[in-house]
C-alpha cells in the first residue's frame, strides 16, 4: 500500500479602520504546505487513521497509536512516529473535546504528558512537521502511545474527527 499526503493550511486576516479619504488595511497572510510521500524516511509517511468518533457524555477514551487503531482495511495501525494529526470538533457539540493528558503512557512528543488542548464545537487542531523531519513525534509502544480524547461535561455526547499520519518505523 502506498500513501501520499499533501498538508496545508493558510490564514489571512485583515484588519481595517474607519474609512476617511482612504481605508487603511493591514494584512497577515501566510500558508504553509507539506507534500510527504510514501515511506518512513524524512518527508514521507506510511500509515494513516481516519475516523469519527463519538464520547457520551463525561466519558474519555485512550486511542492507543501503536497497535489500537485500524485502517479502512480493518488493518492494525502501528504508529512508530506521527508526521500530522487532525482533530476536529463537530459543530453541534455542546461539550468541548479535550485532547491529551492520558493518566499514563502519554503520547507526550506532541502534548507532553500534562498537555490538554480544549476543541470548542467547531474547532479544530492541525499538526504536522516539516518535509525535512525524519523524526517526526515519536510513539513508543507501551510507555509513550496513549492519545487520550474526553468529553468535557456530562448532558449529551460529543463528535470528533480524527485523522494521523505517520510512519511505521
Amino acid at each position: 500500500m502506498a500513501l501520499v499526503t499533501s498538508l496545508s493550511v493558510g490564514l489571512l486576516a485583515t484588519l481595517t479602520k474607519t474609512p476617511g479619504l482612504t481605508v487603511p488595511a493591514s494584512q497577515a497572510v501566510v500558508s504553509r504546505l507539506i507534500n510527504l510521500l510514501s515511506g518512513t524516511a524524512a518527508g514521507q509517511a506510511d500509515r494513516m487513521y481516519a475516523g469519527t468518533r463519538t464520547l457520551t457524555a463525561s466519558s474519555t477514551e485512550d486511542l492507543d497509536l501503536a497497535g489500537g487503531l485500524t485502517d479502512e482495511f480493518a488493518a492494525t495501525i502501528t504508529f512508530a512516529r506521527v508526521k500530522a494529526i487532525w482533530i476536529a470538533a463537530a459543530a453541534a457539540n455542546t461539550n468541548n473535546v479535550l485532547v491529551g493528558g492520558a493518566a499514563s503512557n502519554q503520547w507526550a512528543t506532541f502534548f507532553n504528558t500534562t498537555g490538554v488542548v480544549t476543541l470548542r464545537p467547531d474547532a479544530f487542531l492541525l499538526g504536522g512537521c516539516g518535509k525535512g523531519d525524519a523524526t517526526g513525534y515519536a510513539v513508543t509502544a507501551g510507555t509513550g502511545d496513549l492519545l487520550k480524547v474526553a468529553n468535557s461535561a456530562g448532558g449529551t455526547s460529543v463528535s470528533y474527527d480524527l485523522i494521523v499520519v505517520g510512519a511505521s518505523a
